[in-house]
């Protein structure tokens, strides 16, 4: 067993630990809009916060000190939609992890399409299976011990779902995650699929 002072280890040390530790890690696929230009991109730090409200998380790395365009625009809107990532889409999401300057839309990069928000202005993207019109609970600003900003954490409230019959069961209320085919993040380039599923039952 090796054990690390984390206190001496350098960012790209802990970078390295974390994302490839915690893993499977699922991917949010998030659109946000800024003078009507969509903004398009993956983040794989990103997870329930609660069902009431109901509420999800999505840390933004900054660049340095920059603050990416999906941040900004979530921040001075107070909208995104938030896509779940599978696999029918994996490929053209990935294009939009490119770094595009903030005039200039990624989605333009892919085949995928927009479909009209039915709460927010923000717009979603018509090939996902699940996706949830959100609108920002709060942000909180993650800084390093010298005060400076490193990533910005967003809570979104979902206002509003989007389920494909693909993946829905209108009778049951659940959703079928081998119908999803979600996709999920490991470290690196590397990414992960289902995978083969098993039940334990929870104890009372």
């Amino acid at each position: 067993m090796y054990t690390l002072d984390a206190n001496s280890l350098p960012t790209k040390t802990h970078y390295k630990i974390l994302s490839g530790s915690i893993i499977p890690r699922p991917v949010a696929f998030v659109t946000t809009m800024s003078d009507n230009v969509i903004n398009a991109a993956p983040f794989s730090y990103f997870s329930i916060v609660s069902a009431e409200p109901p509420l999800v998380s999505i840390s933004v790395q900054r660049a340095g000190t920059k603050q990416k365009d999906t941040a900004r625009h979530a921040i001075a809107s107070g909208e995104l939609v938030v896509h779940i990532s599978t696999e029918s889409i994996v490929e053209e999401l990935n294009k939009t992890a490119a770094t595009l300057p903030e005039e200039e839309s990624e989605l333009d990069l892919t085949s995928l399409t927009l479909a009209p928000s039915t709460y927010i202005s923000v717009p979603g993207i018509a090939e996902a299976s699940i996706r949830m019109e959100c609108t920002l609970y709060d942000h909180i600003e993650i800084k390093k011990e010298d005060g400076n900003t490193t990533a910005d954490l967003l809570l979104a409230k979902v206002i509003g779902y989007h389920l494909s019959p693909d993946v829905y069961d209108k009778e049951t209320g659940y959703l079928d995650a081998q119908s999803i085919q979600p996709i999920s993040r490991l470290a690196g380039n590397d990414y992960s699929k289902l995978g083969e599923l098993f039940t334990l039952k929870r104890p009372k």
